[in-house]
C-alpha cells in the first residue's frame, strides 16, 4: 500500500519485482490520485489533468515490475504537510480512519491478502498521505485479519552513509555540480534508526526494473531528476536495499534480520 503514484517504485519497487517474479500475486493499492504533484510547464496536453497522467503512469510501472493488480483508491492528493490542500473534504488526509480502514479491508479479504506493506508512523518524512497510509493500513490489516504486516520505512542511519558516498564520488569524478536533497534543521525526521529494522531486501538484481518503474513516472521523476543525477554507484546504494520493520506478528529483540518478507 502506497500514498501517491511512484511511492511504490521508489520504495518498494524492487521487493515487488522479486516477489512477481518468484511467482507470488503482487497487488498494488495506492491511496490517493497524486494530483497536488509538481510538472513542468508544457509537459500536460491540452485539457489533460495530472490525475489522469499519473494513472497510467502507475499502470505502466506496475507492469514493468510485474505487478498483478492495481488498486487506486480513489482519494485526493493532501499535498505536503501544512498546505492549504491538507483542508480538502476529499483528500486523504481528511478521510475517517476507520471509515476508510473498513472499506479497505473488505478488500483486503476480498482479495486473499496474505502480507501487507505500509509505512512507519511518520511516513516515512512526515507527508500527511504517508502517515495516513500507516494509520489506516493498520487499521485495515487488523479488521482483515492479515497475517504478515510490514512498515516500508527510510534507513535514517543510511542516509547519512548516502551523503558522505555521493560526496566522496563527486570528488573523485570531478564533478561537484551533481544535485543532492538537501537536509538541514527544518526537515522532518526521517525512517528508522537501523537498529529497529526488521528486515533488508537486497534488490540489487532488479535494479534495471526500479529504475525504469521510477522513470515510468516521467511527470515526477525525469532523467535529469537527482534521482539519476547521482553515480550509480551511489544511486545503488541509495536505493539496492529496500528497509521494513515487521510489526504483524511482531519480532522478538535479536531475531536476524530478514532478506524476504515472506
Amino acid at each position: 500500500m502506497h500514498a501517491h503514484p511512484d511511492d511504490e517504485a521508489i520504495a518498494t519497487g524492487g521487493t515487488m519485482a522479486l516477489l512477481a517474479a518468484g511467482g507470488h500475486e503482487v497487488i498494488l493499492i495506492t491511496a490517493t490520485d497524486g494530483a497536488v504533484g509538481e510538472v513542468e510547464a508544457g509537459f500536460l496536453a491540452d485539457g489533460e489533468t495530472l490525475a489522469e497522467v499519473r494513472h497510467r503512469e502507475t499502470h505502466a510501472a506496475a507492469d514493468l515490475l510485474g505487478v498483478a493488480q492495481v488498486v487506486m483508491l480513489g482519494y485526493g492528493d493532501s499535498g505536503m504537510m501544512g498546505t492549504d490542500t491538507n483542508e480538502d473534504p476529499g483528500c486523504f488526509w481528511q478521510a475517517d480512519v476507520e471509515a476508510a480502514a473498513a472499506a479497505l479491508a473488505a478488500r483486503l479479504t476480498a482479495l486473499g491478502v496474505e502480507v501487507l506493506t505500509v509505512y512507519d508512523e511518520i511516513g516515512g518524512y512526515g507527508h500527511p498521505d504517508h502517515i495516513q497510509v500507516h494509520r489506516v493500513g493498520h487499521r485495515a490489516a487488523e479488521m482483515a485479519g492479515i497475517a504478515k504486516v510490514y512498515e516500508s520505512t527510510i534507513n535514517r542511519d543510511r542516509v547519512e552513509d548516502l551523503r558522505a558516498a555521493a560526496a566522496a564520488q563527486q570528488a573523485a569524478d570531478g564533478d561537484p555540480d551533481v544535485e543532492m536533497p538537501e537536509f538541514d534543521d527544518d526537515t522532518p525526521e526521517l525512517g528508522t534508526p537501523d537498529e529497529h529494522i526488521t528486515a533488508a531486501v537486497d534488490v540489487s538484481s532488479v535494479m534495471h526494473l526500479k529504475r525504469a518503474a521510477m522513470l515510468a513516472h516521467a511527470s515526477q521523476i525525469t532523467e535529469d531528476s537527482w534521482f539519476f543525477s547521482m553515480p550509480e554507484s551511489v544511486f545503488e546504494h541509495a536505493f539496492g536495499t529496500e528497509w521494513y520493520v515487521q510489526k504483524t506478528p511482531p519480532v522478538h529483540p535479536g531475531t536476524p534480520r530478514a532478506d524476504s518478507l515472506l
